[in-house]
């Protein structure tokens, strides 16, 4: 039994790996679905083809000891059955091989089949966070919001991927395969969720010093609730409308954060960085780094270099009463 346990551990922490809200073995929408059937497919094949490989190995291994005992010449029949038996191998590796191309062109088929998408978003990698952008015919129901990406469930979703530095790769493993972002050319990827959720995706490229602080989250909304954030998104900021929020206001626009950072309906119109229009409503600040709440925000605020380093925030030097009212208004921008 003793010997069992690691075994079992191991076991677990692998199927562990097969759900969740960033696994590509736990497909939430046909892109994702498609690649796992390929996965599977594959995997299935190539055991099969290693239980065989292993089974001729030892089957030719079984042989060879008894050959030793007699003469070192084969029998002509031996001869035959042999060259039957290699030429039978190499016609069903030839066909297996033909099979899975076949099977993996019908999927690359699938996945990149022009389909119409009501919805168009312009997603721009930077070091190291994400800049998304809903397209609209009508230039005012266009908006920018940065690292989370709200869809209709149901629908399918094109993506335009661009990036403003160095090559990046988009990938949200539960809804589409990866995708990379290359500094001058546009990518095209759709993706469409299957049902309402929660889904991280990642950069899978390596782009920098925090690569791994690079995530991305979608939520999937039932179409009525994406409506009414979608709407609540192409407004401007509300007004504070207390004395602690209206300070931090005045605070925020008082700081070089104004050059940076854009808050529609402030004179706050930066394009460097992260759209805070409705930051307070997002569900991570710091490109998935940190749960968005009042108290990361304040540590993000005074000292973003401590949080992630080498990142293009720098520091602002605040007073301590400064603090709080800052964080209460960026928090209330919902």
């Amino acid at each position: 039994m003793c010997c069992c346990r690691p075994a079992l551990v191991v076991l677990a922490l692998t199927l562990t790996g097969c759900t969740g809200w960033q696994s590509s073995l736990d497909p939430q929408g046909p892109q994702a679905d498609t690649l796992a059937t390929l996965f599977w497919v594959f995997t299935a094949v190539l055991t099969l083809v290693w239980f065989l490989t292993m089974a001729m190995l030892l089957l030719s291994l079984r042989r060879d000891r008894a050959a030793r005992a007699g003469p070192l010449s084969l029998e002509p029949q031996a001869e035959r059955s042999m060259i039957r038996a290699v030429s039978a191998a190499g016609a069903l590796t030839t066909a297996i091989v033909i099979a899975l191309t076949v099977v993996s062109y019908a999927a690359q088929r699938a996945l990149f089949s022009s389909r119409e998408a009501p919805l168009t978003l312009m997603v721009k990698g930077h070091q190291w966070w994400w800049e998304v952008t809903y397209e609209d015919a009508q230039p005012s129901r266009r908006f920018t919001t940065a690292n989370e990406i709200h869809v209709p469930v149901g629908q399918p979703v094109l993506i335009k991927l661009h990036s403003s530095d160095v090559i990046h790769s988009f990938w949200i493993p539960s809804l589409a395969g990866k995708m990379d972002v290359i500094p001058g050319r546009e990518n095209r990827l759709v993706i469409e969720a299957s049902k309402d959720g929660t889904f991280r995706g990642q950069c899978a490229e390596f782009c920098g010093w925090q690569h791994a602080h690079m995530a991305i989250t979608l939520v999937a909304h039932p179409a009525e609730d994406f409506e009414r954030w979608r709407e609540n998104q192409i407004s401007a900021a509300e007004p504070p409308d207390d004395p602690l929020r209206k300070r931090g206001m005045e605070i925020f626009l008082s700081r070089p954060c104004v050059m940076c950072h854009q808050i529609r309906g402030t004179p706050a119109a930066g394009k460097v960085a992260p759209d805070l229009t409705h930051v307070g409503g997002r569900l991570h600040i710091a490109a998935g780094t940190l749960p968005n709440s009042r108290g990361n925000l304040a540590a993000w605020i005074t000292d973003p270099q401590g949080i992630k380093p080498g990142a293009h925030m720098p520091l602002v030097r605040l007073e301590a009463d400064e603090i709080e009212p800052l964080t209460r208004y960026l928090e209330g921008l919902r």
